[in-house]
């Protein structure tokens, strides 16, 4: 029997990409796991490294894991809050440009105040508007991990995709202990 995880617009709203949003991925309901997980894959697969993110949602989608969720925009968007709103636990991925080598992990919380452009929402903002209009607060994390290409190429560089692994196996191990706790 199909589980409805996302009851948007679309001829079958338990389907993978019902509304028309792309990158969501399977939803399975473990009732003995309580944490509904929502992984956010940011970044464009086009530019290189930049495609961490949604290759890091794509390998978890993969995993089919109980209660986890993926989705893989470009970039943050307003709408993002409603699906935040929906899960417990929020992992944001994102390639960086710079930092410690293979990945970083931050606990992150809602902006207290939201300011963005129609281009630019960050995740502390997208929380902060879950909790303004949804009346939901998470825990929430940022897994961004170290890139080094991000000009126009579908493919990502070996160290990075050797970065991408390593927070991989790290984040399968929260996932599968409750989301939780890096």
């Amino acid at each position: 029997m199909p589980v409805l995880c996302h009851s948007r617009a679309g001829t079958d709203a338990a389907d993978r990409d019902a509304g028309g949003r792309r990158g969501h991925g399977h939803c399975h309901r473990n009732p003995a796991l309580t944490a509904r997980i929502l992984i956010l894959g940011i970044g464009n697969p086009g530019r290189g490294d930049d495609g961490l993110g949604p290759a890091a949602a794509a390998a978890i989608a993969r995993m089919a894991l109980p209660s986890v969720t993926t989705s893989d925009p470009y970039q943050l968007a307003i709408e993002d809050a409603a699906d935040i709103a929906e899960h417990d636990v929020i992992w944001f991925v994102d390639a960086t440009m710079s930092g410690i080598d293979p990945y970083t992990v931050d606990e992150i919380h809602p902006a207290t105040e939201i300011g963005f452009t129609s281009h630019v929402l960050s995740p502390h903002a997208v929380l902060g508007i879950a909790r303004d209009y949804f009346s939901r607060t998470h825990r929430a994390f940022l897994l961004a991990i170290r890139g080094y290409n991000f000009a126009f190429s579908e493919a990502l560089t070996p160290q990075a995709a050797e970065n991408l692994a390593d927070a991989l196996a790290m984040l399968t191990r929260r996932l599968r202990d409750t989301g939780t706790e890096p």
